[in-house]
Parts: structure tokens; C-alpha cells; sequence
């Protein structure tokens, strides 16, 4: 008397069946599936996070280049003295080879992202401000300020600690005119 109708000799009862190995293969491919997804999400979630970063970086030096530009420069008045030496810089300006004056600068601030407690990420805001003169193609020469902001900020990265910089530049010409009359 046999209890159950399905006998293991039978040909087509083996075709129903899945084998240890395919079992293991098939949980080894979701296995890698699942942590091909896990370390994507996580990359993805650290990219934003560096995007974050840089863009306020250059926020901050976009602020610090505006701020530059807003001082009045005005050579007819006196070509060596103007309001770019009244910018707020933590380092001293000091003027390099002259009559071509370059100032050097520095700041620094928290950036600007969501933060509890004590978690700030701080920048420095490497400024120079040149002044350079277009010669030759105008009678008088031309003169002209460049002024470059460089951004230094950190991020971790891998455990470790690595430094990136935005950088902005930008020419401005002198405003001429009459600071009486402003």
C-alpha cells in the first residue's frame, strides 16, 4: 500500500524541483542585486551631499565677490586709493609691486547648511584684487581690477578628510565719478 502517489523515481517529478546549487546561485544574484542597490543609494545620498557643499561654497564666494565689486573705484580721484583696501579681510592688505597694485586677503565663515549642534563646516575665502591696465589699444591706457575669490572647504570623503575650492573671477571697470555727488 503506498501512501503517496508521487514517487521519486518518476522522471517528471524531478523537473519540478529546484537543486541546492540553483538555490544558492539565485539567493548569491539577489544577494548582489540588493547590494549593488544598498551601495548606490548610499553613493548617490554622498554625492548630494557634496553638491550641497559646493554649492555653498559658492554662495560664499559669489557673496565675497559682490561685496568687492560694490566698492567704489574711482582712478581720477586717486588712481592708488580706493575702496577695494576697505574691504573686511582678516589677513592685512597689502599692496604688491607697484604703480599695479595687487591686495590679498582672506575670510572665513561657516557655510551655509542645515546644522545641530556644533556640526558647522568652515571655508576660507582666499581674495585678490589687481589692478591691471589694457595697454596700447587706447590713448589714455585702460585700467581695470580682476578679482578672484577662491573657496577652500572640506569634506570627508572615504574617512578621510580631503580639501576642494571654488574659484570666481571677475573684471571691473572704475565707476568715474564724483564721489560728491553720489
Amino acid at each position: 500500500m503506498r501512501l503517496n502517489s508521487i514517487t521519486p523515481d518518476r522522471p517528471e517529478n524531478r523537473r519540478i524541483a529546484f537543486t541546492l546549487a540553483e538555490v544558492v546561485i539565485s539567493l548569491a544574484i539577489v544577494a548582489t542585486v540588493f547590494g549593488g542597490i544598498l551601495v548606490a543609494y548610499t553613493q548617490a545620498a554622498k554625492r548630494a551631499e557634496w553638491s550641497g557643499y559646493s554649492l555653498a561654497a559658492q554662495a560664499l564666494a559669489i557673496q565675497q565677490l559682490e561685496q568687492a565689486r560694490c566698492a567704489q573705484w574711482d582712478p581720477s580721484m586717486n588712481p592708488y586709493k580706493n575702496d577695494f583696501t576697505n574691504i573686511w579681510l582678516l589677513s592685512s592688505n597689502y599692496p604688491v609691486s607697484p604703480p599695479l597694485y595687487t591686495y590679498k586677503g582672506c575670510t572665513w565663515t561657516n557655510l551655509d547648511l542645515p546644522t545641530t549642534g556644533t556640526n558647522y563646516v568652515r571655508a576660507t575665502n582666499l581674495v585678490t584684487i589687481r589692478m591691471l591696465n589694457f595697454n596700447g589699444v587706447s590713448t589714455p591706457n585702460v585700467q581695470f581690477q580682476m578679482i578672484k575669490v577662491e573657496t577652500s572647504w572640506p569634506f570627508v570623503w572615504g574617512g578621510k578628510t580631503n580639501i576642494f575650492t571654488n574659484t570666481i573671477c571677475t573684471y571691473v571697470a572704475p565707476d568715474n565719478r564724483d564721489p560728491l555727488t553720489l
